[in-house]
């Protein structure tokens, strides 16, 4: 719980929902004294929610579940919050039972009748949505949509799915002879239903970035995929404050090796998606908006920022720098400023960057953010929506990426104690011409040791 609360922390992030599966007091010590909110509620696919299956014993049952837990929960500092439901409010009767419970025990907190969208007949709208997508979408969704997942309103349970962990965690649960290629060994960890394989993110990655042909160039590129769509889910919501109200990432993380929602892996290996979210959720930070090539800043601290340099540099796929933009400005507290406008991409390669810097009025780099883009317009098959997606029409396509010559980039580190923490300072220094893209560093257990 230490470990996967400071990642939480880490991240960014400042809720956890538990559905049903409610932890224990250890738990809820560390969300406590850590500022972290918690959102418990009653859990889906269970008999809990099966209201049509149940006998007269069942809401007895139910009514002292809830009075037992919310005995416990009452008093958490981190605790705001109760859902008598989570895929749809209850029928009226339960729903009055639980809330003639919550009363009772004098729960101080707002109740909601679910984690869902549908309205409830006793209480009303819940004022959140579960829409979806619960599988990959490319970035422009979460800019465009204004029906289902995107970024508006509060969605309770939402990602862009399929997370593969990097190659030493895929060897740690994949048998080496299965490892390649993808097969029953890899969807045995994937999900049930329509998540069975990892289909529709592997045509995506595929289309967008050329298909893999070994394990080690499928993990890299799957981190490259999951990092830029979990960054495009934080960053839209976080632009578009307040007219979206909040997003909680489906999932947290996995109970054994998964290949799907997760921020962090089973083996707490961060991957692509971790830092693809850290990077999304930083307090103070400059963003691209996919919709209409805006530069951003969002401010998620309650300070001001006065005389703040929003600096955007476009560069083909060579390194060759063909636009440069700067303004200044001012961040109120909590806000989200468009700033300035890219061009449109006319006359580069195929795949081009965008490198965003906001620096203070000191010429400190506060915020640093490196888009990878096309100058093929991604488009949504949106007459062929599912539940959990939105089918794409046309790929983008960053397959140039591939023809990215070798760089040669040089790792210094230092290494420093203080009680029980260990910290590495790291420089990487590209000394060659080549763009150096992706670039992950990892601190080892020694030569070839384990991270």
């Amino acid at each position: 719980f230490e470990q996967e609360l400071a990642y939480v922390k880490d991240l960014g992030l400042n809720t956890v929902r538990l559905e049903g599966k409610l932890e224990g007091d250890e738990f809820l010590d560390i969300t406590d004294r850590e500022g972290l909110l918690v959102m418990p509620g009653w859990c889906c696919c269970h008999v809990w929610e099966r209201w049509d299956e149940w006998g007269e014993e069942d809401l007895p049952i139910a009514v002292a579940q809830l009075h037992d837990q919310i005995l416990r929960l009452r008093g958490r500092a981190s605790v705001f919050t109760w859902m008598n439901a989570s895929d749809g409010p209850p029928p009226p009767e339960v729903e009055q039972a639980y809330l003639d419970t919550l009363k009772a025990l004098g729960f101080p907190h707002p109740v909601v009748s679910s984690a869902h969208h549908e309205v409830s007949e006793l209480t009303g709208p819940s004022g959140v949505k579960m829409k979806g997508p619960y599988e990959w979408v490319p970035p422009i969704f979460w800019y465009v949509d204004t029906t289902l997942g995107g970024a508006h309103g509060l969605a309770t349970e939402i990602g862009p799915g399929p997370a593969p962990p990097p190659l030493e965690s895929l060897k740690r649960f994949i048998p080496e002879e299965h490892l390649w290629p993808i097969g029953e060994y890899w969807n045995y960890h994937a999900g049930g239903g329509p998540f069975r394989t990892l289909g529709v993110f592997n045509a995506a990655m595929d289309a967008r970035y050329g298909q893999p042909k070994s394990v080690e160039e499928y993990a890299l590129k799957a981190q490259v995929a999951a990092y830029e769509s979990h960054r495009a889910m934080f960053e839209a919501f976080g632009e578009r404050k307040y007219t979206a109200t909040g997003v909680i990432q489906w999932m947290l993380n996995n109970a054994w090796p998964g290949l799907i929602w997760h921020l962090y892996d089973y083996y707490l290996r961060p991957g692509g998606s971790y830092f693809g979210a850290k990077k999304g959720l930083e307090p103070l930070h400059v963003q691209y908006a996919y919709d209409d090539r805006s530069v951003v800043v969002v401010n998620s601290t309650l300070q001001g920022f006065e005389g703040m340099r929003v600096t955007a540099r476009v560069f083909d796929l060579d390194g060759n720098e063909r636009h440069t933009l700067m303004e200044t400005v001012d961040v109120g507290p909590d806000a989200s400023v468009k700033v300035l406008q890219l061009p449109e991409p006319k006359d580069l390669t195929p795949t081009w960057f965008a490198i965003l810097t906001l620096e203070d009025p000191t010429g400190g780099v506060v915020s640093r953010n490196v888009y990878w883009l096309s100058t093929t317009e991604e488009t949504l098959a949106w007459d062929d929506t599912e539940w959990y997606y939105t089918p794409v029409e046309r790929y983008a396509d960053m397959t140039a990426l591939n023809k990215l010559a070798p760089a040669e980039v040089k790792a210094t580190a230092r290494f420093a104690t203080s009680g029980d923490e260990g910290r590495a300072r790291v420089t990487l220094e590209n000394r060659s011409d080549a763009v150096a893209f992706f670039v992950r560093a990892s601190v080892r257990k020694g030569e070839g040791g384990e991270e």
